[in-house]
């Protein structure tokens, strides 16, 4: 029995190997996400499927992993966003970018952070200063006076502008640092001290 077991472990070792076969081919290989896997080969960035199959060539300077069935792609040190298919549907023009969340990513020229939704549109005006990604329903940002505070989707002020530094909501709480403390706060701005 002990031999028998043996063997199935071996075996099952074995097909898993072939089965990725393909992954040696690429410098790098990450997770799937959204069907698609992140892969670099010889410095550039491309995406395959779970198969292997190159789905998005290497073309890409550097690339993010797809969340909600967009990935953010740099070529000439600008960054854009393409689709699950592979479709550019923002042109690389921003020097920052982060993933899409609650269907918003945020979008960075220079000093300048925004907004962009799912289609590419800005919806959210490049006018502050710092950014964080939405989190149930709000996003972290900072404004010129330097303070942080949250937006809703439509970029109106929820929780005002008092804080240090703002993260993003998980799970119905974000975290801000307010004279030199750190505070988990709720989407009503109510504070309760970290431990």
């Amino acid at each position: 029995m002990k031999r028998y077991s043996l063997f199935l472990c071996a075996l099952a070792i074995g097909l898993m190997g072939l089965g990725q076969s393909w992954t040696k081919q690429y410098d790098r290989v990450d997770a799937c996400n959204c069907g698609l896997a992140l892969v670099e080969k010889n410095g550039k960035f491309g995406y395959v499927s779970e198969q292997g199959k190159l789905l998005v060539s290497l073309v890409y300077d550097e690339a993010m992993a797809f969340s909600e069935d967009r990935a953010a792609v740099m070529v000439g040190g600008k960054w854009g966003f393409i689709d699950a298919k592979g479709n550019e549907f923002v042109k690389p023009q921003y020097t920052e970018v982060f993933s899409f969340h609650d269907g918003l990513a945020v979008v960075g020229k220079g000093e300048d952070y925004g907004f962009v939704d799912m289609t590419g549109k800005t919806v959210i005006p490049l006018q502050f200063t710092n950014a964080r990604s939405f989190g149930n329903g709000i996003a972290p940002v900072c404004n010129q006076k330097g303070f942080w505070g949250y937006i809703d989707k439509n970029g109106r002020e929820v929780i005002a502008f008092r804080f240090s530094y703002a993260a993003s909501f998980a799970d119905g709480l974000g975290r801000v640092l307010l004279n030199g403390k750190w505070f988990a706060i709720d989407k009503e701005g109510k504070l309760s001290k970290e431990e």
